[in-house]
């Protein structure tokens, strides 16, 4: 399960619609409740690392802002717990592309950006054996 505040999510639906008609994503920035829960605490955008034709059906975000964010996060007793992107002008349902570079555990946020407007916001768990993902539950705070 995901939880996420509404301030947080209309921030990841700016960035991404601000991105439109290409991808545009980040990572998410949290902890791991009591419960097991993933807790959103913070999100960090980054551009998009692929070369300008190929950003309309993908997104990258390198290894070493992958570790930069990591090491943002160990600074803050935070951890990373998922990945954001957007699928332009197509459903928020995760890719064989996603999952063929999905990590276990993590939450993957897709959105849906439809003529520029975000449409559909899903949470996804990729399973352990990587066969597929799982749509994961996600409850949303108001602040």
């Amino acid at each position: 399960m995901l939880t996420i505040s509404q301030p947080l999510l209309d921030q990841i639906t700016r960035h991404v619609e601000g991105t439109y008609p290409n991808e545009g994503g980040g990572l998410l920035i949290g902890r791991v409740g009591e419960d097991g829960a993933k807790v959103l605490e913070e999100i960090k955008v980054f551009d998009n690392q692929r070369e300008i034709e190929e950003q309309y059906h993908r997104i990258l975000i390198t290894d070493r802002m992958v570790q930069e964010a990591e090491d943002y996060a160990d600074g803050k007793g935070a951890v990373l717990i998922g990945f954001f992107h957007s699928h332009p002008d197509w459903p928020a349902r995760p890719s064989d592309f996603d999952r063929d570079h999905a990590l276990p555990w993590w939450s993957y946020v897709i959105v849906s950006v439809q003529q520029g407007k975000a449409a559909e916001v899903l949470s996804w768990e990729l399973r352990d054996d990587r066969s597929a993902f799982d749509e994961e539950r996600v409850t949303k705070l108001l602040s």
